[in-house]
């Protein structure tokens, strides 16, 4: 089972850019109503840290939390203009669409082939994400047919699961695959999604190094490192992969 953004598709800048502008232009609101100099979102640690693979109000609410504020949880629904932790997470939605129709869609090639490698072999394949977008982008760049389940933002929202590092989506994936979580691989490039894989108790946890993290994704628990999918190619030299 694998993530979708920075394993699949190259959509992880994306929703990174999409955040770093709502949260500059909340931190200016903030500093300017209380006459104080925020801390500016950083593209690199920030968006590691509190929100790549995180359910966007649990990424909101984390990295408020790093700079002093807080916000209501707010409702699933809530407009972008309602300052809630749901309401900023929706804003950045808006942010993202836009940039997404600009830019438009980019696969990872070792992945895509990685995918279509194991569907011949008549493996079980599940896609696991917090993105509420999931849908859409696997259909965009034709992949939707690959997986036999897609928990993507909608069904945890649904189901009120918890987001990554807690396991749950990736346990609900397994039991619709109907695999124990021992005998199934989890494929991650956030140490969100790595910390998810390994409380989970999966077989194995291949960590896709996309950001200069290897360390940090050996130290949350990735048994294996690789900088791409394609590594584990049986045609391709292995010497990029690091077993933990």
């Amino acid at each position: 089972m694998s993530d979708l953004d920075g394993v699949i598709t190259k959509t992880a800048r994306v929703h990174a850019a999409a955040w770093k502008r709502l949260f500059d232009e909340y931190l200016e609101q903030v500093g300017a109503h209380k006459n104080a100099t925020l801390k500016p979102f950083d593209l690199e640690e920030d968006y590691r840290w509190y929100l790549d693979g995180k359910p966007r109000q649990e990424g909101v609410r984390d990295f408020l939390k790093s700079r002093g504020l807080s916000l209501p949880l707010g409702d699933p629904g809530d407009s972008a203009e309602r300052e809630t932790l749901y309401g900023l997470g929706n804003k950045k939605d808006v942010y993202f669409d836009a940039d997404l129709r600009q830019t438009g869609v980019d696969v990872y090639p070792g992945t895509v082939e990685i995918l279509h490698l194991a569907k011949r072999a008549r493996l079980k394949l599940a896609v696991v994400s917090s993105s509420h977008h999931c849908e859409d982008i696997l259909e965009a760049v034709g992949l939707g047919a690959l997986f036999d389940v897609r928990i993507d933002g909608y069904e945890i929202d649904r189901l009120r699961l918890p987001g990554k590092p807690a396991p749950d989506s990736f346990l609900e994936a397994a039991k619709r695959l109907m695999v124990e979580p021992k005998r199934a691989i989890v494929i991650e490039d956030a140490l969100a999604g790595v910390q998810a894989g390994r409380a989970g108790g999966f077989g194995l946890v291949i960590g896709v190094n996309r950001r200069n993290q290897a360390d940090a994704l050996r130290s949350q628990g990735a048994d294996l490192v690789v900088s791409d999918l394609s590594a584990l190619l049986p045609s391709k030299n292995h010497s990029e992969s690091s077993p933990q």
